[in-house]
């Protein structure tokens, strides 16, 4: 936050500024958006008695330091609006001035005059402005100004005065040269962080590579990841991610099902990272090599897929780190290094930093160092495993460092924590953050969620992504609702949040076994073991899922979050939301059947006016999962939804347009 220097001994500058949106608590943090788009900045302004205020946005690149303007608007009740746009990555500043305007004082009043000695005086007095503001210009303005001026000293006849005391293009000249000697500026400068596209619209896909050799309990490489890649790409993902490919530690090492008993083939978990190999700059030798890994980097971009790397800043026992860096770690009186726990879960495998530590600058040190590595080695896309356990300042400093660096890399905040801690880290420079979306299951719980994350203020700064399923998380609907559960979550996910992702192929093969009776974590987690998928089984959701992603690419409306509007449906089993673009170009309407038991009807009730459509006339709704359309008309229309066949609708909403062959189509 960068604050300016207001305070003046002129106690005649009578403007007023409050009310400054968009600010993040006043200006501590950015707000956010994508390069092209734009911001829209509103304020109150205003001064004492009946003079013309005036107002502009002043933006400029950070690192700039000549200002651009924009004129504000006024929204009635001394409310103004201006907006800029953010064309290119990195942070932009901005701001608001005021001042009590003469010129357009004059003019409002002058407009209001009637007596025509009176008329004549106040030309006289507007004469004079006109000459101060053509002092203030130059060229041709300074020429036009100083001949208006003459003009209204010289000219008699009154109704001539009057015309040419209130020209329109003459006043908007003089506009362009106010007098802001007693201009007041908002005392803080905000600040934009603008990303690429992707931290606003992306699809997420998570694998295990190790889990994709062909031949059962045989450990993968980056090459058969590489073979998997057409399989991901045609569901229509754009990110691929993969959980911590380093070297897994053998000390504690765990077995299957989160067991301390191991057996001589056990793989261990890939978030105990570290062993005799190396740390987290360094690939499971299983999995191939840097070079291997650089070789899947470019078949992956080559199908359209950005890999996003887990980043997890914890030691297994045998990372060199522990060795070599001591004091890195808490030691308890035993002599023994701190393993990590959450009672009553341990986590005997895993060493957690000490932040405390007196030598945490070297520690903060080597941490940006394992992020500049991997940004080496071409990753722009980084979740951060539980960034809610290390400290705030930490976090604000390394991703600060980063993106001066590379403004092009994206991070996502896997912290399932306190909602205040969430939206913290995301103030802090996150670019994404996981949500409670896994835990929202009912029509009011889901509405109520939703608009939040798509309201201000938090959506300033706060980018949703919405996972129905995880490696840690395998929520109760899933494990009891059967093939209906896992579509009509991946509908949800996928429509309600522009970033959404699965963990799979555990989600299309639709894994639900619990390890026991109300726990979240899988039976023969992938976490500890080799899996071997069976992409071809014919219940795959693999091509459903495909359907998803190809209305999400095809409709603008999907790839953004803040238009985001629920409408009611006679019947909480069922729930109805639409997403349109601002000029209501593409509007996707869904309807999601939230019991995957049993066929649930009702009639929904739309907001024609809110959606643009003319209450009278018949419109399409072209179901984007199946293929089929129906003629709607009116607010209220008849909905049903069998889960047995597909639990949710899609709608791309299509209005009725007359061709210039003169017959009708929907568009």
């Amino acid at each position: 936050m960068s604050k300016r220097r207001v305070t003046t001994d002129d106690r005649r500058v009578r403007a007023v500024i409050e009310a400054v949106t968009p600010s993040v608590d006043c200006g501590r943090f950015p707000i956010k958006r994508v390069a092209g788009e734009q911001v829209d900045v509103e304020a109150d302004c205003f001064a004492d008695g009946h003079d013309v205020v005036a107002c502009l946005v002043l933006h400029r690149r950070a690192e700039q330091r000549a200002w651009k303007s924009v004129a504000m608007k006024a929204l009635g009740n001394d409310r103004w609006r201006g907006s800029f746009g953010v064309e290119s990555l990195g942070t932009y500043v901005y701001t608001v001035t005021a001042w009590v305007d003469a010129f357009l004082s004059w003019r409002h009043d002058f407009a209001r005059r009637i007596d025509a000695d009176d008329i004549r005086v106040a030309a006289q007095a507007g004469a004079d402005l006109i000459e101060t503001a053509a002092a203030r210009a130059s060229g041709a303005d300074r020429r036009r100004l100083t001949d208006w001026a003459r003009r209204l000293k010289a000219e008699i006849d009154i109704e001539a005065l009057q015309a040419l005391a209130l020209d329109k293009s003459l006043s908007e000249v003089a506009a362009r040269y106010p007098d802001r000697t007693r201009a007041v500026t908002w005392p803080f400068e905000l600040r934009v962080s603008v990303d690429r596209e992707r931290a606003r619209y992306s699809s997420w896909y998570e694998l295990f590579p190790r889990s994709c050799s062909p031949n059962a309990g045989v450990h993968g490489t980056f090459a058969d990841c590489a073979a998997c890649l057409p399989y991901v790409a045609a569901m229509g993902f754009d990110v691929l991610y993969l959980p911590p490919i380093h070297p897994i530690g053998r000390e504690q090492r765990k077995g299957r099902n989160n067991t301390l008993v191991t057996a001589a083939d056990d793989v261990g978990s890939p978030w105990a990272i570290g062993a005799a190999e190396g740390g987290h700059t360094a690939v499971h030798p299983q999995l191939g090599t840097l070079g291997d890994f650089r070789t899947l980097l470019a078949r992956a971009s080559e199908r359209g897929l950005e890999i996003a790397l887990d980043i997890a800043f914890q030691c297994a026992p045998d990372h060199p780190w522990v060795k070599s860096h001591p004091r890195w770690f808490r030691w308890r009186p035993d002599g023994t290094v701190q393993y990590a726990e959450n009672p009553p879960k341990k986590y005997q495998d895993i060493y957690p930093f000490d932040f405390e530590s007196d030598d945490w600058q070297a520690l903060w040190q080597a941490l940006l160092e394992v992020f500049l590595f991997w940004c080496g080695e071409g990753v722009r896309i980084f979740r951060v495993d539980n960034p809610h356990t290390k400290p705030f300042p930490f976090w604000e400093w390394v991703i600060g460092r980063i993106r001066s660096e590379h403004p092009d890399v994206i991070f996502l905040s896997e912290a399932f924590t306190r909602p205040k801690v969430m939206h913290r880290l995301a103030k802090l420079g996150f670019t994404q953050s996981y949500t409670y979306f896994t835990w929202r299951n009912t029509k009011q719980e889901l509405v109520e969620y939703f608009t939040e994350l798509s309201s201000a203020p938090g959506r300033e700064y706060f980018r949703p992504n919405c996972w129905p399923n995880t490696p840690d998380i395998l929520s109760e609907y899933l494990q009891v609702g059967g093939q209906p559960a896992f579509m009509a979550r991946v509908v949800l996910a996928a429509t309600l949040c522009a970033n959404y992702g699965l963990y799979g192929p555990a989600f299309e093969l639709m894994e639900h076994s619990p390890r026991e009776a109300g726990s979240e974590e899988y039976l023969d987690s992938e976490k500890y073991e080799l899996r071997q998928w069976d992409l071809a089984r014919q219940d795959n959701l693999a091509e459903f899922i495909g359907r998803i992603n190809a209305a999400r690419r095809d409709n603008e409306a999907l790839h953004h979050d803040w238009r985001l509007r629920f409408f009611p449906v006679d019947n909480d089993q069922l729930i109805c939301y639409a997403k349109s673009t601002e000029n209501l170009d593409n509007i996707v309407v869904a309807v999601v059947n939230l019991d995957p038991a049993h066929p649930q009807s009702g009639w929904v009730d739309l907001d024609l006016d809110h959606l643009g459509v003319d209450a009278a006339t018949a419109y399409q709704m072209h179901d984007l999962l199946s293929g089929a359309r129906y003629l709607w008309n009116g607010r209220r229309n008849f909905v049903l939804l069998d889960p047995a066949r597909s639990p949710a609708h899609i709608f791309r909403l299509r209005r009725r347009v007359r061709s210039e062959q003169d017959f009708d189509y929907f568009a």
